[in-house]
């Protein structure tokens, strides 16, 4: 049985090749849903055996784990930079919110393809969590860390609770996915305008222009 190489054996060629699975994973989930995602379709996607998706992942257990991660660090290579290239708290606090949105826009097929994995495929064979509540949990404690900082240093209304507003802003983001699979025209550019001046008006301090 020809077993796949461990992370840092991997050449260049095998990355791209899991890559390319992950991806056609992703769309094919996205498209026909969890249940009906077989690694036969997978494959059949991006023109290759199933043996060649059995190389490279150990199954779709594997695989599906896989996608959760690829997608989770997507996320934040997309968002991190543009919150960070802001200099103000205000600016950056919208930064964070319309950036989150604007990756689910550019990657709708991500995030179907996440909502269909905790609708239905949350669980792996031997019953172990795939995504649970704890991401979201550490998203709301680092966005709430953010906050407090931005209270101390003068940047937002010093008056309100961080954890409180913290949890707040990630429902009305973490809202969106199961949205955009309910809707196709789900405009989400109005959706993160109007959230952004929501939470700008709810945190910005009184003496900011």
């Amino acid at each position: 049985m020809v077993t796949e190489p461990e992370p840092e054996q991997r050449t260049f060629t095998e990355n791209a090749r899991r890559q390319q699975i992950v991806g056609a994973a992703i769309d094919t989930i996205a498209e026909v849903g969890y249940g009906q995602a077989s690694l036969a379709r997978i494959a059949a996607r991006i023109g290759i055996s199933k043996g060649v998706i059995s190389y490279h992942f150990a199954g779709k257990d594997d695989l599906i784990k896989q996608v959760v991660i690829d997608v989770v660090e997507a996320g934040r290579a997309y968002i991190i930079p543009r919150v960070f290239a802001e200099s103000s708290g205000p600016a950056r606090l919208r930064a964070y919110i319309e950036s989150n949105l604007a990756f689910m826009r550019e990657h709708r097929n991500h995030m179907v393809a996440v909502v269909e994995i905790l609708r239905n495929g949350a669980l792996t064979a031997d019953g172990v969590r795939r995504v649970d509540g704890r991401d979201v949990d550490v998203a709301t404690r680092l966005l709430e860390e953010q906050l407090a900082r931005l209270q101390a240093g003068g940047e937002l209304r010093s008056d309100f609770n961080p954890r409180v507003m913290a949890m707040a802003i990630r429902a009305t983001i973490d809202v969106v996915p199961h949205r955009l699979v309910l809707d196709a025209d789900f405009d989400i550019d109005k959706y993160a305008s109007e959230i952004a001046n929501v939470f700008d008006l709810a945190t910005r301090a009184k003496d900011t222009p």
